[in-house]
């Protein structure tokens, strides 16, 4: 297997230029697989932090580049969708986000929001204890003891129960101790957004969810102030507003909230108007 990247071999979601030079760095093992964007590209093709490898290698040895709360050594570590990089001596903080066409990008976010990032669910299988395993998208394993005791798979202690979590849902997972802090369920009416395919990038809540029968991938009718879209299953995931933008329709809010609010305060002036009237 050869140790060099083409640029114009690069998966979609990479954030390079193709056609400027002929070779990248090529990204090393770990979480994301062949979609994960090496860290060097990101430090230095996209933020400018860097100007060269060996710059890179200088920075991450001074352990001031935390990727999911873990201090990071290796210029080649895959970096992936919804993984969080703190820069600890700029206090600055990005989550890993895709933009339209699927390419990555690095949404800025404070420093509470960086403390959890979110965990799509790949597959559930119960080991050996009857516990069971919830496998995420970037490959991280939770363990879920199935039990009416408190757990520390969950933040606030509460007990678990393993079959409120099913694959598709997805989770949000403390950074320093792995905790699952809040729990998304796939179902109709949750808001998602598509990170692959030619709608990624796009948000929207779900209408509709079409069971293919047989092998094929399930259907997702999604609606939003564009008319929505159709993807299918495997593209989608579940967020919450906390991770869109402040000018969306869904986030916590958003103008779109508030111009109802202001319709419903108009009908009642007038309401009133035509009750003084008579």
């Amino acid at each position: 297997m050869s140790n060099h990247q083409k640029r114009l071999s690069v998966p979609n979601s990479w954030p390079v230029e193709r056609k400027t030079e002929t070779y990248t760095v090529k990204a090393g093992a770990g979480p994301h697989g062949e979609d994960g964007v090496p860290l060097l590209v990101l430090l230095r093709d996209v933020l400018g932090y860097v100007d060269s490898k060996k710059e890179a290698r200088y920075a991450l040895n001074q352990d001031s580049v935390l990727v999911n709360g873990d201090a990071i050594s290796d210029e080649r570590r895959p970096i992936g969708m919804f993984d969080i990089i703190a820069f600890t001596e700029r206090e600055e903080y990005y989550r890993v986000f895709p933009d339209e066409g699927g390419r990555l990008a690095l949404t800025p976010i404070d420093g509470d929001a960086a403390g959890s990032r979110l965990g799509k669910i790949i597959r559930k299988e119960q080991v050996s204890g009857g516990d069971f395993q919830l496998t995420l998208h970037d490959g991280t394993n939770i363990r879920i003891e199935n039990s009416e005791t408190p757990s520390e798979s969950r933040a606030d202690g509460e007990a678990v129960d393993a079959s409120e979590y099913a694959t598709n849902d997805s989770l949000v997972i403390d950074t320093d101790d792995k905790s699952i802090v809040a729990h998304f369920t796939y179902e109709a009416g949750a808001l998602v957004t598509a990170v692959d395919g030619q709608h990624a990038g796009d948000i929207g809540e779900i209408d509709e969810i079409v069971v293919t029968q047989g092998s094929g991938s399930n259907t997702v009718y999604a609606n939003n102030e564009s008319g929505g879209f159709e993807t299918v299953e495997e593209y989608v995931v579940v967020i919450d507003e906390n991770f869109v933008d402040a000018d969306s329709e869904f986030a916590a809010g958003s103008d779109a909230a508030g111009a109802d609010d202001a319709d419903d305060k108009a009908a009642d002036a007038d309401a009133d108007k035509e009750a003084d009237a008579e």
